[in-house]
């Protein structure tokens, strides 16, 4: 599997393009989520040091730290999603034209599919995170950089939801109730609660920008 987040800009949007089954929806929901931390950290870059925001420089730094760890976090996930989905597309390949060859592949599908949603449950819960620390810069980082506040939490807010869709559509096929249920139980309450602090920040940053 290549190292997808060392290719160019060029050479991802153009993978993706193509008919190649990876990087796709969960590839972009993790390159998204990394750029929209990747702005947290500049709005950190651009507020550290500066004697307006003294009073909030070991939140900075804090912040910061995190913004880094969490870019990081969701730029792995891009490798991760392509090399959880590559089992699950050699599933679909196996015979099925006897009973004995039809069970073999759906016990072979669900165990897949269950390795394939790891990634995208992940990116929900690493962009969520990320949010929060948007929602500290809204008020202590940089005025000058307030807009990247916002543009940061609407890229997070769409790695999140495009997170969750790449969920949804392996928890459609997998038929364990119980995996689903404790899927749902934790990443619904984080969908919701991030989408909704998202559209706060990004309505306060909005009205910060007002003139």
């Amino acid at each position: 599997m290549s190292n997808i987040p060392q290719w160019s800009c060029e050479k991802f949007a153009a993978e993706t393009f193509s008919s190649a089954p990876v990087p796709g929806g969960g590839g972009v929901a993790a390159l998204v989520g990394s750029i929209g931390a990747a702005l947290a950290g500049m709005v950190c870059n651009l507020t550290a040091g500066k004697k307006r925001y003294a009073q909030y420089e070991e939140d900075i730094a804090r912040i910061v730290a995190k913004a880094r760890k969490l870019m990081d976090e969701l730029m792995a996930q891009i490798d991760r999603d392509a090399e959880n989905f590559y089992p699950l597309s050699k599933c679909y390949g196996l015979p099925s034209s006897t009973e004995e060859e039809k069970a073999v592949k759906e016990e072979k599908m669900q165990a897949a599919l269950k390795v394939a949603v790891t990634a995208p449950i992940e990116i929900v819960r690493l962009a969520y995170e990320a949010i929060l620390l948007h929602e500290e810069l809204a008020v202590k980082g940089s005025k000058l950089a307030v807009s990247d506040v916002g543009c940061g939490v609407l890229c997070l807010k769409a790695a999140m939801q495009c997170g969750w869709l790449n969920v949804m559509i392996n928890l459609k096929s997998i038929h364990d109730a119980e995996f689903i249920a404790g899927v749902e139980k934790e990443l619904k309450p984080i969908l919701e609660t991030g989408e909704k602090l998202a559209d706060e920040i990004y309505a306060n940053v909005a009205a910060q920008l007002a003139y």
